[in-house]
């Protein structure tokens, strides 16, 4: 013991035990992540180095707090990585301080336990030296060190402006590095603009990605002999997933997680190039759905604006399938209340919506979600065979939940796989095989169209454009004339259309994308957001993507999901500014402004409660989230809340997030609704600065049951309008 303390009173250990923690430890859990890059190295290094100049010498009270903050930027890092293949956001450092969702998401645990078992260990270590030597001065660095940070940071940027690379940008940055480079890039965007005299760029044309495009060529010799339609769309799951499309694009990733749907896959038609254009299971619904890009900035999904407009809904497939003689029918395995699902659902043509309450079947394991794949599956079998009891043709929508992280999946599947999200990938390759077995058993596949797709990608590390590349495997009974590989760039935008075009039915000019079911000889333009960043295809061979703010590289590339681009060189200034205008064109095709929106997320549905709240996401009682909150608008909110029994009183609570750190409004802590005395509040607040993924969580507890007869949200400028103009009694939300 007192050799150990010696040696932590050695001149040199306080320093040494920086180095070890802020420098050697980072860039050893780079190689242990399988993150190991140059630009990784030099990015580890530069951080490193400066908290070595900047912490040396300094008190612990005041380095420490520091340290720890860096510390959890790393874990965080490997986590979300881990979850759904993406480096944080600014917006994502704030569930860092959510303990409920780090538990909900983790499964109580860390996918990476590791890499915090080394960095506390390394702080340990440090304050060791600390306490060993209280009282004494370290030596001074020498002055060499001090250009040590610049240098690194210079090679970093060096680097990456002369030979950028495609890879994961957790291969390429520290994240304490991205998110200094995203501040620099800013700061260089506004001195760009300012040095082009502030000059308007002229709009730029939108037909490529807004028009309808049904000029291919037909590949079927009629109109489709299927008489129903089906649409599976599986939670969070890649292309790469599938063996047709990986061997397509000629990829490089080579896990056979889904080797049964891959068989599945060579009966049917499979499009390798097809792109997803968002991240949130809502605006991946919304734009296959309904014919349009969701919003590519995190604003108000486009699903929650759906409902203010009563014609643009009419365009999507539910209702045009609907009038056309098809029930349609949506079922999911979670509840319908969160993103306002259950009333949007019907709003865009949904005969029947139906969620977790409408399965009586026990699930095989416990997800906090809701059913898992096998007992969906199970369920959803159950629905298809009402359905064919029926005398008119349907069109029914499932969605999975269970391969949503933590990853749920039964004992034996975690035993034979790496990880539990492998475990719950394979576990639904093993559901969505018995499902389809079994509709081939009824006869389902003789006279129904069956698309199978995702509604997002939770990525893969190390493949590149993972979290934008979907899959569409169609199943049609005139198989035989349709190719094994589509060609050509989709994506959920086309689905719509696709589906209208296959049964020769009029498709709304109001709808956007080209079919799947024709043959086209131009390319086309097609745009993503994912990862933190903007991709664009020009439709004659040139991919942009931005990663930071208007901060873009230009690569050729044929089409847009590819194993390997040619960098072409920085786009910057108008070029930049021209994509992010069509971003914010797209964002504005159903509504011009956030500003003057009143939305109704009450209903007189009955709610049953439970004994207690376990989640601020999963025991939500309204859909209010993600909503956007112009800068300088005024938003009221007026609530009213039954409890349905005489004789039990509901215990509420309200809560505020904002990219999921929670707002304080300046509400009681819980509040009591009765029959006799229902629950009714009215206010207000300010938004000084602009919101985005504002979410409103209205929770409840009890005995009994509770209608949620009244959630008003009006967001208007202070003096518009008057905000205590009462809204229309039915249950839709209103555009004013």
């Amino acid at each position: 013991m007192s050799a150990l303390f010696q040696r932590l009173r050695h001149p040199d250990a306080r320093l040494l035990s920086l180095v070890f923690l802020v420098l050697i430890v980072p860039v050893c859990l780079r190689a242990a992540l399988g993150w190991s890059s140059l630009f990784g190295y030099l990015s580890d290094l530069a951080i490193g180095s400066l908290l070595v100049v900047l912490l040396h010498r300094r008190p612990w009270w005041l380095a420490l707090p520091v340290l720890v903050f860096w510390g959890l930027l790393a874990v965080a890092t490997a986590e979300l990585v881990s979850a759904v293949g993406r480096l944080p956001n600014p917006q994502d450092l704030h569930y860092l301080i959510d303990p409920q969702f780090v538990e909900n998401s983790t499964g109580g645990g860390f996918a990476h336990p590791g890499v915090a078992g080394a960095l506390l260990l390394g702080l340990l270590m440090w304050l060791a030296t600390q306490w060993a030597n209280r009282g004494t001065l370290a030596p001074a660095l020498p002055r060499a060190v001090w250009s040590a940070p610049v240098l690194l940071f210079a090679a970093h940027w060096g680097a990456q402006n002369l030979s950028p690379s495609d890879a994961d940008p957790w291969r390429l940055y520290n994240l304490p590095h991205q998110l200094l480079a995203a501040q620099v890039a800013d700061a260089q965007m506004q001195a760009e603009e300012w040095l082009e005299g502030g000059s308007e760029i002229p709009p730029p044309s939108m037909a490529g990605l807004t028009d309808l495009d049904l000029n291919g060529h037909s590949l079927l010799a009629a109109k489709g002999q299927a008489r129903n339609v089906l649409i599976v769309a599986v939670e969070g799951i890649p292309g790469a997933y599938i063996r047709a499309n990986r061997e397509a694009i000629g990829s490089h990733y080579q896990e056979d997680l889904m080797p049964k749907l891959s068989r599945w896959a060579e009966r049917g038609m499979n499009t390798p190039d097809y792109v997803l254009h968002t991240h949130q299971t809502i605006r991946g619904l919304y734009a296959m759905l309904c014919g349009d890009y969701d919003k590519l900035n995190n604003g108000t999904p486009k699903g929650v604006e759906m409902l203010t407009q009563n014609e643009r809904n009419q365009a999507c497939l539910p209702a045009q399938l609907r009038q056309n003689g098809f029930t349609t029918h949506y079922l999911q395995g979670a509840g319908l209340r969160f993103m306002a699902k259950d009333k949007i659902m019907p709003h865009i043509g949904f005969d029947a919506t139906h969620g977790l309450e409408w399965f009586t079947n026990a699930n095989y394991l416990e997800f906090p979600w809701g059913k898992d794949d096998k007992a969906f599956f199970e369920g959803a079998l159950g629905y298809v065979g009402q359905l064919k009891k029926q005398k008119k043709p349907w069109m029914l929508t499932l969605l999975t939940v269970g391969t949503h992280q933590p990853y749920s999946a039964p004992e034996d599947y975690l035993q034979r796989y790496d990880t539990p999200k492998q475990a719950a990938v394979g576990y639904l390759d093993d559901a969505l095989d018995q499902f389809l077995s079994g509709l081939e058993r009824q006869g389902v596949l003789k006279d129904t169209l069956v698309v199978i797709t995702s509604d997002e990608s939770h990525g893969i590390d190390g493949v590149r454009l993972a979290s934008s590349w979907g899959f569409n495997l169609t199943l049609a009974p005139e198989q035989a004339q349709l190719p094994h590989l589509n060609a050509g760039v989709y994506g959920h935008v086309d689905l719509s259309a696709s589906i209208l075009d296959y049964f020769d039915l009029p498709v709304p000019a109001a709808l956007s994308g080209r079919s799947l079911f024709r043959d086209y000889d131009t390319g086309r333009e097609i745009m993503s957001f994912t990862n933190g960043k903007l991709r664009y295809h020009d439709g004659h061979g040139i991919l942009t993507e931005c990663d930071m703010p208007r901060r873009c590289r230009a690569y050729a590339s044929e089409g847009f999901i590819a194993e390997s681009a040619t960098f072409k060189g920085n786009a910057s200034g108008q070029n930049a500014r021209q994509i992010a205008a069509r971003a914010d064109a797209l964002d504005l095709s159903l509504l011009r402004t956030p500003l003057n929106q009143r939305y109704q997320f009450g209903s007189d549905n009955v709610i049953p409660l439970q004994a207690q709240i376990k989640d601020d996401w999963a025991d939500n009682l309204i859909g209010a989230q993600y909503l956007e909150m112009p800068k300088g608008s005024h938003t009221r909110v007026r609530l009213t809340v039954r409890s349905m029994d005489p004789q039990q009183a509901a215990y509420i609570q309200l809560k505020a997030k904002e990219f999921e750190q929670d707002v304080q409004l300046g509400l009681p802590s819980e509040m009591v609704a009765t029959a006799e005395q229902p629950l009714e509040m009215d206010f207000s607040f300010d938004n000084p600065q602009p919101r985005k993924a504002f979410s409103f969580h209205l929770l409840g507890y009890g005995l009994g049951a509770v209608e949620v007869t009244d959630f008003s949200v009006i967001t208007e400028l202070p003096g518009q309008q008057d905000l205590r103009e009462e809204l229309p009694e039915d249950d839709t939300a209103q555009s004013s």
